[in-house]
């Protein structure tokens, strides 16, 4: 299987060359990540600016851009054949509710879901996992069950989340919806005496901690100690509600 790997956190992040270790025994992986950290950039592409592409390695490459682009350039550029998938992580951070709309990690998985497999955001509820060997042994499990039933998938986005653990602490795995999460904290002003009296800075604080629905959610699951996986639909697909609107607008 061809795969294109890449995440958010940069080509040298320890938790992507474990994946890359690991998927390239068994097979073709191409690293296709950003050349610095990009986390918090959701789907973003440079439409208005060039990018620049490095070759670290066979086939490594680093891209002077964001996750998106790094999916966009690996997919329909620096290669002459079409990847099987996209494998995105393993992210440093969880990405769980409301999170998935600004996660670089998901973004740049979102433009592999036309694919023969769905792609698939893997996740880490730390920035130092404690075992990221069983994590990523772990993830390729189930990177296999998901492929052998792919057709369910068709269009969609696999969000994987892990809570910190080791193997002797894992529990198993719990199918899930997202989360909703109450209000986020509020900015932090930061203080800055040379800044103009009508000029402010400011920084993002917390986000707001999850809540309890009515289904299993990626927030219960990982706080329980289980590995969730929710399934994500960017279908895009809006043609259901033509009538309805139809009716509406005609009223």
């Amino acid at each position: 299987m061809k795969i294109l790997l890449t995440n958010d956190d940069g080509y040298k992040a320890d938790n992507i060359k474990s994946l890359h270790e690991e998927l390239s025994k068994d097979h073709e992986v191409w690293i296709v990540a950003p050349k610095n950290n990009c986390s918090g950039m959701s789907a973003a592409i440079s439409y208005l600016n060039e990018i620049e592409v490095t070759k670290i390695d066979e086939k490594i490459y680093a891209v002077d851009g964001t996750p998106a682009d790094c999916s966009y350039l690996g997919l329909l550029s620096i290669v002459d054949f079409e990847f099987d998938i996209v494998i995105s992580g393993i992210n440093h951070g969880a990405n769980i509710g409301n999170d998935v709309l600004y996660s670089g990690t998901v973004g740049a998985a979102i433009g592999g879901r036309n694919l023969k497999y769905p792609p698939i955001a893997i996740s880490v509820a730390s920035y130092d996992a404690k075992d990221i060997s069983f994590i990523t042994k772990k993830s390729i499990e189930l990177i296999n069950k998901i492929i052998e039933s792919s057709e369910i998938y068709v269009g969609k986005v696999i969000n994987i989340n892990f809570p910190d653990i080791s193997e002797d602490e894992y529990t198993g795995v719990r199918a899930t919806g997202l989360s909703k999460r109450d209000v986020p904290a509020k900015p932090i002003k930061i203080e800055d005496k040379s800044l103009s009296k009508e000029t402010y800075r400011y920084r993002y604080n917390l986000s707001g901690e999850p809540m309890k629905g009515n289904y299993v959610t990626d927030a219960d699951a990982v706080a329980d100690g289980y590995v969730s996986i929710s399934v994500l639909d960017y279908s895009l697909g809006s043609s259901d509600f033509i009538d309805d609107l139809s009716k509406l607008l005609n009223e």
